[in-house]
């Protein structure tokens, strides 16, 4: 992506979170190698919480314990879910379903609608981050993942994930 694209996402994810944003009640999932990641690089692990799956608390205004200033504290290591932004995720036996949040949710479809090399981009590199997520959680901490619910989204891909466990019937969403 070219720097005016990634400026002009910055500023749709920027104006989002004075508002509320992906930030507010977030709690992305964590894998091990995520949380090694962030305490490395000084997040307390008292940031961090397990609740059917390992992930982020929140502070107590409801944002994500890494949001400050407006912007997540971490922006260079944050969790796969956070890279992935309005794309998100769902599994249907082996195969991962990747959804797009409406542009009411996320003000950043918008931008990616118009510009079909921004969607590209960010698409592969999402699909990446949420497919290494996918690949390093327990399967217990994916089921929890998969019960929560994302309205407001539409379907945009399904890709088989070659040597997948496939996941239980009770954690397939429809």
């Amino acid at each position: 992506m070219d720097d005016s694209l990634c400026e002009a996402l910055s500023k749709a994810c920027g104006e989002c979170h004075l508002a509320g944003g992906c930030c507010f009640e977030a709690r992305p999932p964590l894998s091990q190698k995520r949380i090694d990641i962030l305490v490395a690089n000084g997040v307390s692990p008292d940031a961090i919480e397990f609740a059917g799956y390992k992930r982020l608390k929140l502070r107590p205004d409801g944002f994500c314990m890494l949001f400050q200033d407006g912007r997540c504290a971490v922006h260079s290591i944050k969790p796969e879910t956070c890279v992935a932004g309005p794309f998100t995720f769902d599994m249907l036996g082996s195969t991962l379903r990747i959804f797009l949040k409406k542009e009411s949710i996320c003000p950043m479809v918008r931008i990616l609608k118009a510009d079909r090399k921004a969607y590209d981009g960010l698409f592969e590199v999402s699909t990446e981050k949420i497919i290494d997520l996918v690949r390093a959680l327990p399967t217990s901490e994916l089921e929890e993942i998969l019960k929560i619910e994302e309205p407001e989204t539409d379907l945009v891909a399904e890709i088989s994930l070659e040597d997948w466990k496939p996941c239980p019937e009770q954690c397939k969403r429809h």
